[in-house]
């Protein structure tokens, strides 16, 4: 049986009782990183003065994955008790993990999860935005066009917005979004659970000056809010086009109204006008 196991992101307090009792009976462990599982064990067993007699550890990570998948004994996988953890926090949440699962299903192991932390979720509970659905968009891409597109779309999302960024990329990823709307509400908060926590709310503008004099490092979680509702857009856009105003004042128009990207809204003004 394959058991996915949360991991504290800063706070030794955060492990469950019941991810306690998983690890100290494996067989096996898969980990991200061994050195930094074995540590963690050593810090537990510690503060809980508990055993965790598992000597085999194995590294399994976006590098290696393929090869170690194709070298599990299938039979010892079913009948033992193996467990994945990665560095911190939820496996397969932005961490290695899932081609482990899907190896499980593909040879019917059972599979189970265990609840614990997560920064994901902790932002979103924290940052105050009132909307019951969200769109985690992970790490984006360092550079490139890929960057740009995915943060378009989590700026122009109808559903709340949640990236994971470095400390090296914070301020370049908040000059980016200043580009495309200074005014955009953001939720940024870093080191969750951590003695250093931080939390931040306001315009991106605004952020991105106060930051910039601030201590920024850790791993930071930052939450965008939803843009309104497109529903009422087709409307308010008949309407508008009816005015006397150039296409990029109508666009820019639109876009205060219901918070949609004003590039996205002066080349549908366009199509419209080419029709």
């Amino acid at each position: 049986m394959l058991f996915l196991v949360p991991t504290p992101i800063g706070n030794l307090e955060d492990i469950s009782k019941r991810s306690l009792d998983v690890l100290a009976g494996a067989d096996k462990i898969f980990c991200e990183d061994t050195r930094i599982t074995k540590k963690l064990l050593t810090l537990l067993s510690q503060k809980y003065d508990i055993e965790f007699p598992c000597k085999d550890f194995i590294s399994f990570h976006s590098h290696n994955e393929q090869n170690i998948l194709n070298s599990i004994d299938k039979n010892e996988f079913a009948s033992k008790n193996i467990v994945y953890v990665s560095d911190a926090g939820m496996p397969c949440i932005s961490d290695p993990g899932a081609s482990l699962v899907q190896f499980a299903y593909d040879n019917a192991i059972e599979v189970d999860v265990l609840p614990g932390a997560n920064a994901v979720l902790g932002a979103y509970a924290l940052s105050g935005f009132n909307m019951t659905e969200f769109t985690f968009f992970g790490f984006l891409d360092h550079k490139g066009t890929n960057r740009a597109k995915k943060l378009n779309q989590a700026m122009s999302n109808e559903f709340v917005s949640i990236l994971y960024e470095s400390p090296h990329r914070l301020l370049k990823l908040l000059e980016e979004i200043v580009k495309i709307d200074e005014a955009k509400e953001l939720f940024l908060v870093k080191e969750l659970t951590k003695m250093h926590q931080r939390s931040y709310k306001g315009a991106s503008k605004e952020l991105l000056d106060a930051l910039k004099s601030e201590n920024i490092k850790g791993e930071w979680v930052v939450v965008i809010k939803p843009v309104a509702s497109k529903e009422g857009s087709p409307i308010e856009l008949n309407d508008i086009l009816a005015l006397d105003l150039r296409p990029k004042s109508k666009a820019k128009l639109i876009s205060k109204l219901t918070g949609r990207n004003t590039k996205e809204v002066y080349q549908e003004i366009l199509d419209r006008i080419a029709q």
